[in-house]
């Protein structure tokens, strides 16, 4: 077995491992989820975490570990006979992000079940995860009706498997840890608020800190056995005061003057719904718990505030998490029932100060990575070539606009999202087919129809049926998919009036929260001067997207066939990445070919390459004047697609256009 990394060995991150233990204090809290950069020790933090956790004792035999104590009486196992447990130790469960919802649940035998009225049931995730740690990893990759059922786990407490008419309930209580790269994309903010607690984290920017890192995993690696015992002391210590903590907590208070506090808290910064009101309370009684005081005090709420409010304030993925901390102390200030000059110095060892976190090297405290994502595209973004002369600045983006859905046509089999026909395991029922694999959607009608002709010849003598497991029917399901997004965008000179481009961006600002909302991935090619960039690879990520839109620039020649082709060799690699995730082409542009040798005949060329493999595609018409020549009505013809202008691209002025896409499709096929 692996020794894992101690957890008072993870240097800095002090949130990280504050959010953590104090959900290990206090699982009501409601989980953590851990926002952050790639190499930044998310996951072994909360890989750590597992070894501190006290031992649990169980029923001998019992799959779901029911407590000996207090025996789930709806266990699948069950019912248990009073007796002795067994201890072992609480254990951390992995949530793989290609998991089937089978497997998270657990599987219920309907062949059985039908045939012999028996509920057979293999356990899932859940059942493993009871009593310990249910840790998923890029938490924002995961499908989201797995997300709806695991936090609906979390939050009941109990995990319920349904199939026509047969159910199984079993016990559910875990820790629920989630981590994410905000560049690969975010959770919806209704998903968002269903986690307790959420930490930003970011590697340190000071040389001995990282050094320090350094040398720690150096050693781990080198000798793990050996770098694990040389910390036991002080694992064996953050142990025993997270049990002296949970002991305690039962005697915690929260008194009125915090509940307002709290109250005032979330009223001040606009969260949606009760739910940051209840977890606010829950994290501070844990705080003082865990600094060993029956009393909530002022800095108990404050670091609760900065753990449990930024990501409840995100409307839209444009929005950066966090929270305005001077307004946070004034609205304590305001409500706390006495003057600046009369508060208590906050406890030296509580959250607040020295004590928080576990390890001695611990960094600052006080929820500084709770903050502002650092901006992507800080520093400055590789400038597409022949980027030179009659260049111009950035123009700001217009405000974003509510636009009527694109489609591709046809039905596709590409992950789940909401924006075209597709083969889904979830949807509404179209028909039935014979399973491939394990039935996991059973058809009831199509299996009795299948099975019932076979009666006589079966021997059948009672009112059951005799199922075989040929008369399975998998149930086929039609719902919507995701697709990619990909957009070009005209950054020429012809392109760079400012209040034309501000427009425009607002446009493409407006296609990228409809494409967020409908779990799409997008990418961006733009081009301009002598050729094509890839502003940004095709990702989950649309705020990355809009960041790269903010600070594009325009100016020069408009090289429209070189953006065509970059667009064209971006959905190659794509196809091979992901070939199920078809594909809709948005091209901005008001149609104007110029520089080198025929370039109109040549961006004719490039585009029926996208006609003759049928990509889905609208050509945005970025034309405005009194005079007009049309040019990208006629670039939407060579591309099979449809032409729209800015005006027609709001919600209530384009009610014919994905009639016009479909039907454009079918006759260029």
């Amino acid at each position: 077995m692996t020794t894992p990394f101690p957890f008072t060995a993870v240097v800095g991150q002090d949130d990280l491992r504050l959010a953590l233990l104090l959900n290990a204090v206090s699982p009501a809290v409601g989980g953590v989820l851990v926002r952050g950069e790639k190499g930044t020790a998310k996951s072994t933090a909360v890989r750590a975490l597992s070894a501190l956790l006290p031992a649990v004792a169980v029923v001998p035999g019992c799959r779901f570990s029911c407590d000996p104590a207090a025996p789930d009486p709806s266990c699948p196992d069950g019912p248990h006979e009073p007796g002795p447990g067994a201890h072992r130790p609480a254990r951390m469960v992995e949530l793989p992000v290609g998991a089937s919802e089978d497997r998270l649940v657990g599987a219920l035998d309907i062949e059985r079940a039908l045939a012999e009225g028996v509920k057979a049931f293999e356990p899932g995730l859940l059942a493993d995860a009871h009593r310990g740690i249910l840790y998923v990893d890029e938490v924002n990759l995961l499908h989201d009706h797995l997300v709806d059922l695991l936090l609906d786990a979390a939050a009941m407490g109990a995990s319920y498997v349904e199939r026509e008419g047969v159910s199984v309930r079993h016990a559910a209580r875990f820790l629920l840890v989630g981590t994410m790269n905000p560049e690969e994309g975010e959770l919806r903010p209704q998903l968002l608020d269903r986690f307790g607690l959420t930490v930003e984290v970011a590697a340190s920017r000071e040389p001995d800190q990282r050094v320090e890192v350094v040398r720690r995993r150096l050693a781990y690696d080198d000798d793990p056995a050996s770098f694990a015992a040389r910390w036991a002391g002080e694992e064996a210590a953050v142990r025993q005061r997270i049990v002296a903590a949970r002991e305690l907590l039962p005697q915690v208070r929260l008194g009125d003057g915090a509940l307002r506090q709290i109250a005032a808290t979330c009223a001040a910064f606009e969260v949606d719904g009760m739910r940051a009101d209840i977890v606010m309370a829950r994290t501070a009684t844990a705080l003082a718990a865990w600094a060993g005081r029956t009393d909530v005090l002022a800095e108990d709420v404050r670091q609760a505030a900065l753990l449990a409010l930024p990501h409840r304030r995100r409307r839209n993925p444009f929005d950066a998490p966090g929270l305005d901390e001077d307004k946070l102390d004034r609205t304590l200030e305001e409500f706390s029932g006495e003057s600046p000059d009369d508060d208590p110095d906050p406890d030296p060892d509580g959250p607040g100060g020295g004590g928080g976190g576990p390890a001695p090297d611990a960094g600052p405290q006080g929820g500084g990575d709770t903050g502002a994502r650092p901006e992507e595209g800080d520093g400055g973004e590789p400038q597409p070539s022949g980027a030179g002369a009659g260049e111009q600045s950035a123009a700001r983006a217009a405000e974003p606009f509510r636009t009527k859905a694109l489609s591709v046509p046809g039905i596709g089999e590409g992950a789940a999202g909401r924006r075209s026909r597709a083969r889904t395991e979830h949807g509404r029922t179209t028909g039935a087919r014979r399973p491939r694999g394990a039935l996991t959607k059973l058809h009831l009608a199509a299996t009795v129809q299948a099975a019932a002709p076979h009666q006589r010849a079966r021997g059948r003598s009672g009112p059951g049926l005799v199922i075989r497991r040929d008369d399975l029917r998998q149930a086929a399901r039609e719902g919507r998919e995701g697709n990619l997004v990909l957009f070009v965008v005209d950054a020429s000179g012809s392109m760079a009036a400012r209040q034309r481009m501000s427009a425009v961006k607002g446009a493409v600002l407006s296609l990228l929260l409809d494409a967020y909302q409908r779990r799409d991935k997008v990418g961006l090619v733009t081009f301009r001067g002598s050729a094509a960039d890839v502003a940004l690879p095709p990702t989950s990520s649309v705020d990355a997207a809009a960041a790269r839109l903010e600070s594009l620039p325009t100016g020069g020649r408009t090289p429209l066939a070189a953006g065509l082709l970059k667009a064209h060799e971006v959905l190659r690699v794509e196809r091979l990445r992901d070939p199920a995730r078809r594909a809709l082409v948005v091209v901005v542009t008001d149609g104007r070919a110029t520089g080198g040798p025929e370039p109109v005949a040549l961006a004719g060329r490039a585009a029926r390459l996208f006609a003759a493999e049928q990509v889905a595609s609208v050509v945005v018409d970025c034309e405005s004047g009194p005079v007009r020549l049309g040019l990208a009505g006629q670039l939407a013809t060579e591309l099979g697609g449809t032409a729209v202008t800015l005006d027609e691209l709001r919600a209530d002025a384009i009610a014919g256009l994905v009639k016009d896409v479909q039907g454009t499709s079918r006759r260029a096929a």
